[in-house]
Formats: structure tokens, C-alpha cells, sequence
């Protein structure tokens, strides 16, 4: 490569970087004003899950009766968990479709806003971290650089 195409490499890295710190910064400042602004609309969420699992068995044999019952607890599983990659790509792909609402959306989804839409305690430090990613994971957000295909990533990465 020339000297003039390094250099335009490097810009344009370098515009791509400052494009996801400004989307990222601007993700904080909309989050903690929409955290300070009086809502006149009331959302309630209510959510139930359930588990239930049994196990019964009996063993019969020539030379005596063995019964054993055996019942399991019921068991419950947390569907939140997601790994700090997913919730990147998901909050990634989210801001790329450029829709508040999905964006909010995903924001509570992991655990960035809270259910009464303030801002959680690690919404800052996953904003930095977020940087930190971004950077490393430069091929995931070209593949969702498009309002589209962002939009299509979330629908079938985001479970409610």
C-alpha cells in the first residue's frame, strides 16, 4: 500500500470509531434525560414462570420387591442470561436500526434501564466497555451496518 492509501485507511478507521463513541454518547445523554423527564404514560409489566419437574420409578426383581420414588424439586431457570458479548451486539445492532423505541427496548433487556426507565447503575460502565468492543468486534458491526439488517439481527436475537 502507498503512503496515501494508509492514510486514508486510517481515516477512515478513525471516522468509523468516532461514529460509534458519538452514537454510544449519545445513548448516555438520551438515557439520563428520559431518566429526568416526568412521565405522563404509566407502563406495567408483569411476568410469571413456571417449572415443574417430577421423576417416578420402580424396579421389580425375582429374588425381593425394591420400589424406589423418587421426586425432583421443581427447577427454575433464569432466561436473562446473556453473555457481555450478546448484550453488546444486541445493544450494537439496536442502535444501528436508529429506533428510540426498539433501542429502549433492548436497553431494558439488558439491564441498561431499569423497568421504570432509569438509567441502571452499570449503564456508565457498560457504555465504557462498550468502546473497548466496538473496537475488537469491527466485522459484527459492518454486518449490521444497515438499519435493516441491524433491525433483522435484533428480531431474531431479542426474546421478550
Amino acid at each position: 500500500m502507498t503512503k496515501n492509501q494508509n492514510i486514508a485507511a486510517g481515516c477512515g478507521a478513525a471516522g468509523c470509531l468516532g461514529l460509534i463513541v458519538i452514537i454510544i454518547v449519545g445513548c448516555i445523554i438520551y438515557f439520563s434525560l428520559y431518566r429526568n423527564r416526568p412521565s405522563s404514560t404509566n407502563y406495567n409489566y408483569n411476568s410469571n414462570s413456571n417449572s415443574n419437574s417430577n421423576s417416578n420409578s420402580n424396579r421389580n426383581q425375582n429374588s425381593g420387591s425394591s420400589n424406589s420414588n423418587s421426586s425432583a424439586s421443581p427447577s427454575t431457570s433464569s432466561s436473562s442470561s446473556m453473555s457481555d458479548d450478546d448484550r453488546h451486539k444486541l445493544f450494537q445492532a439496536a442502535s444501528m436500526t436508529q429506533d428510540q423505541d426498539l433501542i429502549q427496548r433492548v436497553a431494558k433487556k439488558i439491564g441498561l434501564v431499569k423497568a421504570d426507565g432509569t438509567s441502571s447503575d452499570e449503564s456508565a460502565q457498560f457504555a465504557k466497555d462498550h468502546i473497548a468492543w466496538a473496537i475488537s468486534n469491527v466485522e459484527f458491526i459492518r454486518s449490521v451496518s444497515t438499519p435493516e439488517s441491524a433491525r433483522a439481527y435484533v428480531d431474531a436475537h431479542l426474546k421478550d
